[in-house]
């Protein structure tokens, strides 16, 4: 039997601790503030960091350097046989492509799989992957197996702030001054990678009953009578996730509902505040 390493970015939201328990490589995604590089919980911590945000600094994400990347893969070399990686989806990065690239001079020893995910779905698919890897699948038939059930998950999010998604080019100026004033509060959605506008509603309220209606409609249609995972996630105060994953444990007892927080690498796009709500595939 092979024997196999998996490696996540930090996209996943995975933690150094979580990594080290379930025997993950962690690969740390940098971002910038006000221009100075970063890595979180490295140099600087995730309530730091909405300090930050809270002064006004300009954030913004980058990529890992080709050396910081394959650096990472040569260490897990040196004790597995082959690696699989799991990064962000390429719908919403280019580092998946990068990755690909940088894999061909492996003599297919390290793997990319394009899974499609991000945060709580992304850190769900390796998971899985361990569990195929324990099973005595090889690395090509995990490989697979995380592009066959890439599309077997869905995420809704609201955000607190659109001057964000005005940085980041999602909604122009106008429409983020007249969403402003209105209190216009747009529930987004990723399936297949892709973040695309689901729902805009007024308020917070109704933007949290948007999401928990859509994961509902989803259990009725998509993913009817398949064994599914409910996961809550958030940006900054860890009192107001709290808070959501409560009332979504309410709202859908017959899960155990957890929530974590999303990574520094996607609240520099979207900002303090954010509520997510995901649904994945139990295997």
């Amino acid at each position: 039997m092979q024997k196999i390493g998996i490696i996540t970015d930090t996209n996943s939201g995975m933690t150094e601790q979580e990594a080290r328990q379930c025997g993950v490589t962690l690969m740390p995604m940098p971002f910038t503030v006000n221009g100075r590089n970063y890595v979180e919980n490295v140099n600087m911590s995730y309530m730091e960091f909405f300090e930050c945000l809270a002064g006004g600094a300009s954030v913004a994400t980058s990529q890992p350097s080709p050396e910081d990347v394959t650096a990472c893969w040569d260490r897990a070399l040196q004790e597995y046989e082959k690696v699989i990686y799991i990064p962000m989806s390429s719908a919403l990065s280019s580092s998946c492509q990068s990755a690909r690239l940088f894999a061909d001079d492996y003599d297919g020893r390290v793997l990319v799989a394009d899974n499609r995910r991000i945060s709580i779905s992304q850190k769900q698919s390796v998971y899985d992957a361990l569990k195929w890897v324990g099973e005595g699948l090889s690395a090509e038939e995990v490989l697979q197996r995380l592009l066959d059930t890439a599309l077997d998950a869905s995420i809704y999010l609201t955000v607190d702030n659109l001057k964000y998604l005005k940085r980041g080019g999602r909604i122009t100026p106008s429409v983020a001054a007249i969403g402003t004033v209105l209190n216009i509060k747009p529930v987004l959605q990723i399936q297949g990678g892709k973040l695309d506008t689901y729902k805009k509603v007024r308020g917070l309220h109704a933007a949290q009953h948007t999401m928990v209606e859509a994961i509902r409609a989803d259990l009725e249609t998509r993913f009817a009578g398949i064994p599914m995972i409910l996961r809550t996630a958030y940006t900054g105060d860890a009192d107001v996730g709290r808070v959501w994953n409560a009332q979504v444990q309410q709202r859908f007892p017959e899960f155990e509902v957890t929530g974590d927080p999303l990574p520094i690498s996607i609240a520099c796009h979207v900002g303090p505040g954010v509520l997510a709500l995901g649904l994945m595939r139990k295997l």
